[in-house]
């Protein structure tokens, strides 16, 4: 049922193991291409993935089933027990997910992946994997409009407090705030919309020291640009429906697990007490979750307690797309910062434009934090404040002729949303100010058209609202 070996991955669907109907779930096991001397762009192609265990397949095949024969009593008793591998059901491990999750935890550098059906999947089970029990979180108030709301006003129905900061990078302010019960930060890489950057090195030294662990939303520098694990992050999560996909046709949502925290230290009960889920009770043999996967005990608690109960499953499809997106990643990275950066650069000189917020910027305080973490660019995203008053912002809404009016963001098609009515509409008010959100704000994510032609459609859309 689970992996602990990247060995078993290759071949394991050729004829002669066919019984094994598929490669099993990858907690703990990495991508069958993991050589350090490949390049990025190289591994978004192959990672995880092994066609002569497929048929030959070039493409990730598509295994539309939602169960696998288990063949005879016994070997669906160890299945079912973790004594042997493979697919059973595919709420929890289904081979196109796994080809998906494989790739992925290759990519952003951690030993292990869980997919789910979306970004806000991915964000709940890890926070609350990390904190369940009336454990304690530390989070910046500029993140996505939902994560705020679910800490905020949806964790504490379940026992789980956020104590909020307003400058992440402010390592005394946040240390200030740990307590006995602080589990984890939470924070993104890349702010959205503000595009603030986390200094994730000195923050994560700190919160080691002290035991806590440094969850990090990669959603919109995608692991492309930036690779948090690098610089001491534990956990990474994604909304794969944004640059993961990069098309706008599918939702998605991982958690990547670094394999470097220690989840045993004391401050996790949760990975240490005794499961009936993953002992065999039969047999007298009971374990705890970091010892039923060392490797990688935090993916291992994600897909047995959380995806298997809660069933925020990602369809084989899904993943498909997931992976048909990956391919091209590097590419429209490097397209859709270059032309971001250029429309920052343009909207800084357009009258009544009173600010424009992208950290690629050499005006923006962050910019010596783009220059160490994210060299290669910072990503799809930037916001900008119009003068005048919220009419302003409608006008532009509806007078662009490119930019489409859609909330999402990492798109092949550049999109423009007013966050405060639209993506951060459900966060408090001082929170908003905090991130700068307000009614004269307005988002864009750059696709892959003609920056000139982007240009010319801001620059007509903004005189029209004067």
């Amino acid at each position: 049922m689970i992996n602990e070996s990247a060995d078993m991955f290759e071949g394991c669907l050729n004829d002669e193991v066919g019984r094994d109907t598929a490669c099993p779930p990858n907690i703990g096991g990495g991508a069958s291409i993991t050589e350090t001397s490949l390049r990025f762009e190289t591994r978004a192609l192959h990672a995880g993935y092994d066609p002569y265990g497929h048929n030959g397949s070039m493409s990730v095949p598509i295994y539309q089933s939602a169960a696998f024969a288990m063949h005879d009593a016994q070997r669906g008793d160890s299945l079912s027990s973790g004594e042997i591998e493979g697919f059973s059901y595919s709420r929890c491990g289904n081979p196109t997910v796994d080809a998906f999750e494989r790739r992925i935890a290759d990519l952003e550098g951690g030993v292990s992946a869980v997919a789910l059906a979306s970004g806000m999947a991915a964000v709940s089970f890890a926070l609350l994997c990390a904190a369940e029990g009336g454990g304690r979180l530390i989070a910046p108030t500029d993140l996505y409009g939902a994560s705020i709301d679910a800490m905020e006003s949806f964790f504490p129905q379940f026992g789980i407090y956020t104590d909020f900061v307003d400058d992440i990078n402010d390592i005394a302010q946040v240390e200030v705030k740990i307590r006995p019960d602080t589990r984890a930060v939470f924070a993104e890489s890349v702010a959205n919309p503000s595009t603030r950057i986390t200094d994730i090195k000195p923050l994560a030294d700190m919160l080691h020291r002290h035991g806590v662990a440094l969850i990090v939303d990669n959603t919109v520098s995608t692991p492309y640009l930036f690779r948090p694990i690098e610089y001491g992050a534990d956990v990474v999560v994604h909304s794969t429906t944004k640059g993961i996909c990069g098309h706008g046709n599918a939702l998605g949502g991982v958690v990547v697990d670094s394999g470097n925290f220690n989840w045993s230290n004391g401050r996790f009960p949760q990975f240490t007490d005794k499961e009936l889920s993953v002992s065999d009770e039969r047999k007298g043999i009971w374990r705890n979750f970091s010892e039923a996967y060392p490797q990688a005990p935090f993916a291992g608690r994600v897909r047995i307690k959380y995806l298997h109960n809660l069933g925020a499953v990602m369809s084989p499809a899904n993943a498909y797309l997931q992976l048909i997106g990956l391919e091209t990643l590097p590419q429209r990275c490097r397209q859709a910062s270059e032309t971001a950066l250029e429309i920052a650069r343009h909207l800084e000189t357009v009258p009544h434009v009173e600010h424009v917020y992208y950290s690629g910027l050499d005006s923006s305080q962050d910019k010596p934090l783009a220059d160490k973490y994210l060299p290669n660019g910072v990503g799809p995203v930037l916001s900008f404040r119009l003068e005048g008053d919220e009419s302003h912002v409608n006008r532009v809404v509806d007078a662009v002729k490119v930019f489409s009016y859609v909330p999402n963001i990492g798109c092949t098609h550049s999109l423009i949303v007013n966050p405060a009515r639209i993506t951060h509409r459900e966060v408090p008010s001082a929170y908003r100010s905090a991130a700068g959100v307000d009614d004269q704000l307005l988002r864009l994510s750059i696709g892959l058209e003609a920056p000139k032609d982007l240009i010319a459609d801001l620059d007509q859309a903004i005189a029209d609202a004067y």
